[in-house]
């Protein structure tokens, strides 16, 4: 998440020094200085105090011993920052840090404003720093004056927008006063406090940090808070909070009511804090836990209500939580029921942004994975038919997606017919030869899904013609698919290719048999593979995580391809004498060793 920068504006006005009768106990060089410096003001349009003379004259006043010139010089810098900030060196910080260390209450105010407004220069971020300014910055957090509280607050707030300054910030001291500052009465220093902290969350280290200064339960209680900023920097800082798995752990057993506190503010009536509920609760369904606890707090609702928004941030936020809370399969029924299926299905063809696409079509997937009666729903919706328009011209990581959605559909054996009736196979195919090694294998691994028989046994010759329209088109169709898999030097494509084969033969389909065993690509290199003792694949391969093509149940040890390629000779009948010879002798030497 961005950094938050908003400094208090000091309450301040400047004054003249002359107006305040200390002129006869002035030293020489301050009476001249104090001279130079109201003529500097009257042509502060054309002036630079920030070098020569006007800096010079600033300097003398911020060193004096007489606090009504230190005053003054405080003002001033704080009246010319407001309006002209640029890089500065360090003969312009060094008087307003010496200002910071003053006892006085109004230098302290002006002196922290005028360097809360330097800060907002990323320059002046890291000299400030580098030059000892958090040190008086702390103490002014610890002042009783509120604003002196909201000045420094928000100078540190500033500060801490440099990422080389964050880990600096978490060790000097600052993250419990900041914690404290948080709870103030005062908006103004609420609202710095909270900021500050958010910009502290960019890290792991700082995060936990963040964590032992004792900041969840005052980041938590501030998310009913009335002011917009302060729930939305409390929310984001929540959010990147939970990015962390032990985080989580720790809001689990701390903040019951974080979760419903992240789902009423969905309904904010401010769309950054809507937008920042959503990721939050998004990091948060990383859990289990989470996953079960967002949706029994009525989370459902506002997601889909974002889902449907014309904001793509809201829709970006909305589809990023859904796709994590469908992960937990109880969840899957729910989010359908709760009208998701059509609002993801339309968001598939959302080309503004492809992160969009892949959580809709994720999300998809995940609500597939363990129910038939989901999986039909996601078909009858018409799911497979924006796949299918879409997938061929989609960007990698979403075809990825989409494939890996179509070989968990594949699975079952009641849409087995629907989907190949539809012609799912004229996409596959062509992605079975993407540049992505994921699509190939997710392409494959939906292809041989289909091809399987149903557990049921039956078939029929119809139920495979679709695999003979495909056999040589497009692109070479499923012959050259086949052989591409069947020569590759991967082991899981090999086996998948083999596995698919099997299938595609015990379905008794005469077409089928006759394409395979007269193929002069396809049957050489099972023959090949028949003597090999080709490792068996590893889990994890492209299809198998999708919940696609799977190895699970079809033999162990590393002659698993030898074995299928077997069983596809047996099949075509297509050993010869000496292949026989070459399968009984490799056959011998796997029972040996």
């Amino acid at each position: 998440m961005g950094n938050v920068a908003s400094a208090c504006k000091t309450c301040c006005g400047l004054r003249s020094p002359k107006a305040q009768g200390y002129e006869p106990l002035l030293l020489e060089n301050e009476r001249e200085a104090v001279a130079d410096l109201l003529q500097y003001l009257e042509n502060r349009t054309t002036t630079n105090f920030f070098t020569g003379s006007p800096l010079a004259a600033l300097t003398i006043l911020s060193f004096s011993d007489n606090v009504d010139l230190q005053r003054s010089a405080a003002l001033a810098f704080a009246e010319i920052t407001e309006k002209d900030v640029r890089p500065v060196g360090r003969d312009t910080l060094d008087p307003i840090l010496f200002l910071l260390g003053s006892h006085d209450t109004e230098v302290q105010r002006a002196a922290s404003a005028a360097l809360g407004n330097l800060a907002v220069n990323v320059e002046n971020k890291l000299l400030i720093v580098k030059l000892g300014g958090l040190e008086p910055l702390i103490r002014q957090m610890l002042s009783s004056n509120v604003e002196v509280q909201c000045n420094a607050v928000g100078c540190v707030t500033n500060l801490a927008t440099h990422d080389e300054n964050k880990t600096k910030i978490a060790k000097s001291g600052a993250l419990v006063p900041l914690t404290r500052l948080a709870r103030s009465k005062d908006m103004r220093v609420q609202r710095n406090a909270t900021g500050a902290l958010l910009n502290m969350t960019h890290s792991d280290e700082n995060r936990q940090q963040l964590v032992n200064a004792g900041a969840i339960p005052v980041l938590v209680g501030l998310l009913s808070s009335p002011d917009t900023d302060v729930q939305y920097y409390c929310t984001t800082a929540l959010s990147n909070i939970a990015v962390d798995a032990n985080n989580r752990k720790k809001l689990a057993q701390t903040e019951p009511k974080l979760v419903q506190s992240l789902v009423a503010l969905m309904d904010s009536p401010s769309l950054k804090v809507q937008c920042q509920a959503a990721l939050a609760l998004r990091n948060l369904a990383s859990d289990e836990k989470y996953q079960l606890e967002i949706v029994k707090a009525d989370g459902l609702p506002p997601l889909l209500r974002l889902l449907n928004s014309s904001f793509l941030p809201l829709i970006l936020s909305a589809a990023a939580c859904v796709r994590n809370v469908s992960i937990h399969p109880a969840n899957e029924s729910p989010i359908i029921e709760a009208g998701f299926l059509l609002p993801l299905i339309d968001l598939l063809s959302y080309e503004e942004n492809e992160e969009v696409q892949c959580h809709a079509i994720s999300t998809l997937r995940n609500l597939a994975a363990s129910s038939e009666n989901n999986k039909g729903k996601i078909v009858e919706a018409g799911a497979v038919d924006k796949i299918k328009k879409l997938v061929l011209d989609a960007p990698l990581l979403v075809q990825s997606e989409m494939t890996a959605c179509i070989a968990v559909l594949a699975l079952s054996d009641e849409l087995k017919p629907q989907l190949l009736e539809m012609g799912i196979c004229e996409v596959l195919i062509p992605l079975t030869n993407s540049s992505s090694v994921e699509v190939q294998g997710n392409s494959a691994a939906a292809l041989g899904n289909l091809s399987s028989k149903p557990e049921n046994g039956r078939s029929t010759a119809d139920d495979y013609s679709a695999f003979n329209d495909v056999w040589d088109k497009p692109d070479g169709g499923l012959h050259a698919y086949l052989y591409r898999f069947l020569s590759s030097t991967d082991a899981t494509f090999q086996h998948i290719a083999v596995w698919t084969i099997v299938q595609l033969l015990e379905s008794g389909d005469e077409t089928l048999l006759r394409n395979i065993k007269s193929s002069k690509l396809i049957m050489p290199h099972i023959q090949q593979l028949a003597v090999s003792q080709a490792p068996t694949p590893a889990s994890g391969s492209p299809g198998s995580d999708a919940g696609g093509y799977s190895e699970e149940g079809e033999g162990e040890g590393t002659g698993e391809i030898a074995t299928l390629s077997r069983r596809i000779l047996e099949l075509t009948d297509a050993a010869d004498e000496d292949l026989r010879k070459s399968v009984h002798s490799a056959l011998g030497a796997a029972k040996d060793a």
